[in-house]
């Protein structure tokens, strides 16, 4: 005989998570061309905030990245970096924006490197939200690369409360990785030489992802500073997101750098494993929000908690 007890089914529990990006802002806070010297409402973090308060406020869980190309790209990230400079109390303005539209984590863009590592450390050093990057490392000098010490904090694992489809709250670990070109080592040749190097950001996706699992990421979100394109992959590529999709763990990718729109943009059509429509690359969610703060990405994924598996990416749609 047969309890009824023991005959119920216990429904998995479901709940969208909201991941938010801004990529490639080069330092537009305004909504001003200043090298066509008018106002221009299609570009700037102060226009791109009101799309992100819009995207929040419509879903119970959110979270918020930004990857990089921040602080160069317009006179005013110019003017900080060669006329005034940043002593130590002054706060860049895109970080006095950006501070105040709860950003989660940040991940360092190509661009970042344009005015130095000095420069960089002091910009960043006053945004309230944490930096990350998992292929720069210190040159050390030597040729073993085992030892080799991360320059920025080589990935994020945080916990968020979200709430789910029944209205019960849950605490979900969200792991983070972030990537830029190795291409930084030559387009940046005088700045980086014998203070950093760049590694594969393949390999290094290899290597985090396990450190996350083991530490307890339920999900993971790799931030990646890099284009898509479909063709075999040569090593130490610069746009490796199309590789990054086939590591296995990686739940979803953030990418920019091409300063293209994906899903939706021109020439990602009858890619290969490609959903331009979806926004999944090698079934993985994947979005990219253009540039100069004309867009913001966005991706909700479908999550679900079933014991003893724990938490899955169910289904996704890309915005």
């Amino acid at each position: 005989a047969s309890s009824a007890a023991s005959s119920l089914v216990v429904a998995p529990v479901q709940l969208t998570l909201r991941v938010m990006e801004t990529s490639d802002l080069h330092a537009n806070v305004m909504n001003y061309n200043y090298y066509q010297n008018r106002q221009d409402d299609s570009v700037g973090l102060v226009k791109t905030a009101t799309l992100i308060q819009q995207a929040r406020d419509a879903v119970d869980n959110s979270v918020l990245v930004d990857n990089g190309d921040l602080i160069q790209g317009s006179p005013l990230g110019d003017y900080f970096a060669k006329v005034s400079g940043l002593s130590t109390g002054v706060i860049h303005p895109i970080f006095k924006a950006m501070n105040q539209l709860d950003y989660d984590v940040a991940n360092i863009g190509n661009h970042e490197f344009n005015y130095g590592l000095s420069f960089l450390d002091e910009a960043i050093d006053d945004a309230n939200f944490p930096y990350i990057s998992s292929n720069v490392f210190i040159d050390d000098g030597d040729n073993n690369a085992d030892n080799d010490e991360p320059y920025f904090l080589p990935y994020l694992l945080q916990e968020k409360t979200v709430i789910d489809q029944a209205g019960a709250s849950h605490t979900l670990r969200i792991g983070y990785l972030g990537f830029v070109p190795p291409q930084i080592m030559q387009w940046d040749q005088a700045n980086l030489t014998g203070k950093v190097i760049a590694k594969d950001m393949v390999a290094m996706a290899q290597r985090y992802v396990p450190e996350l699992q083991a530490q307890g990421a339920d999900i993971i979100i790799a931030i990646a500073h890099s284009g898509l394109v479909t063709e075999t992959a040569k090593g130490l590529d610069e746009n490796a997101s199309y590789y990054l999709a086939g590591v296995d763990g990686i739940d979803a990718i953030m990418f920019g750098h091409a300063h293209r729109n994906f899903p939706g943009g021109a020439g990602y059509e009858g890619l290969e494993a490609v959903d331009n429509i979806k926004g999944t690359i090698r079934g993985v969610a994947a979005v990219m929000p253009g540039y100069w703060g004309k867009y913001l990405g966005y991706i909700d994924l479908s999550l679900e908690y079933a014991a003893p598996t724990g938490w899955r990416v169910k289904d996704s749609q890309s915005v």
